[in-house]
């Protein structure tokens, strides 16, 4: 027993020893550990601050739809220069239209791009960027439709339109909740007015034609339902993103960028 004891106290001895020297060797250890998982954390934190997360509607061609498995569309393509301008990774999420904005004032995404209108409703949650480009909201109607200019639709009128979209923000106010119809999306909207559920659908323009040349039978009106400008919508938080998007958006309308992006995907006849 004296033996282990005093072989026990020698232990103990050198190991003092060696921590006086050395300093100590099994925080060290945890030093080197807790080092690691900071070095970890930071490298998590620096590969999300070089990512510009955009968040959108992939429904709504020519502005944003998916095509071979990827993004394509004019939104995605001015939102990837901005990106090389401002020196991070584009990364889309692809989300319903009318939980964009939430998104976005949570910091769940850095913007939404999504041929979003600027309207004083939305303004009170998010911030928007300088216009991009202009929308116009139309009306499709089937053909031989009673239907024949925007003064004929009325309160009466069975009116199908995109969920959160200014057509429906508008047609909601001008006509009433009962008389509009909400979907997902659409191409959902249009279905049901092929299958005579609605009256018509409010649709931006752009959509408007891709959904008529694709579905026989459909027209629009060749009065417009109203027009309005796009914008980036960015957290009220992030005023120093809002400044980089501005000054991106200065320069891609300086150089002609933008103009040959829109004229990519829309005709100029």
């Amino acid at each position: 027993m004296k033996k282990i004891l005093a072989l026990t106290l020698a232990l103990g001895l050198s190991a003092s020893l060696l921590a006086g020297c050395g300093g100590s060797g099994s925080s060290s250890g945890s030093a080197d550990n807790a080092a690691g998982s900071d070095t970890e954390a930071t490298a998590e934190d620096s590969a999300a601050s070089e990512q510009l997360v955009m968040a959108t509607n992939a429904t709504f061609p020519p502005y944003e739809f998916v095509e071979g498995g990827d993004y394509e569309g004019i939104d995605v393509e001015i939102a990837g220069k901005i990106a090389e301008k401002i020196g991070r990774e584009l990364k889309i999420e692809d989300v319903e239209f009318d939980t964009l904005i939430g998104g976005v004032q949570s910091g769940k995404y850095d913007m939404g791009m999504a041929g979003m209108t600027v309207t004083e409703e939305r303004k009170q949650s998010v911030n928007f960027s300088d216009t991009y480009a202009t929308g116009i909201q139309s009306v499709i109607v089937p053909d031989g439709s009673s239907i024949t200019t925007v003064d004929d639709i009325s309160s009466e009128t069975k009116i199908g339109v995109q969920q959160g979209t200014t057509g429906d923000i508008y047609a909601s106010e001008d006509y009433g909740d009962d008389a509009v119809t909400q979907y997902k999306n659409g191409a959902d909207a249009v279905q049901s007015l092929i299958a005579g559920k609605v009256d018509c659908v409010i649709i931006d323009n752009e959509p408007a034609k891709s959904f008529v040349e694709a579905n026989e039978g459909l027209t629009i009106l060749d009065t417009s339902y109203a027009e309005e400008d796009y914008a980036i919508c960015v957290s009220k938080d992030n005023e120093e993103l809002l400044g980089e998007i501005n000054d991106a958006l200065g320069e891609l309308k300086s150089d002609g960028t933008i103009d040959s992006i829109v004229e990519k995907y829309i005709s100029a006849e």
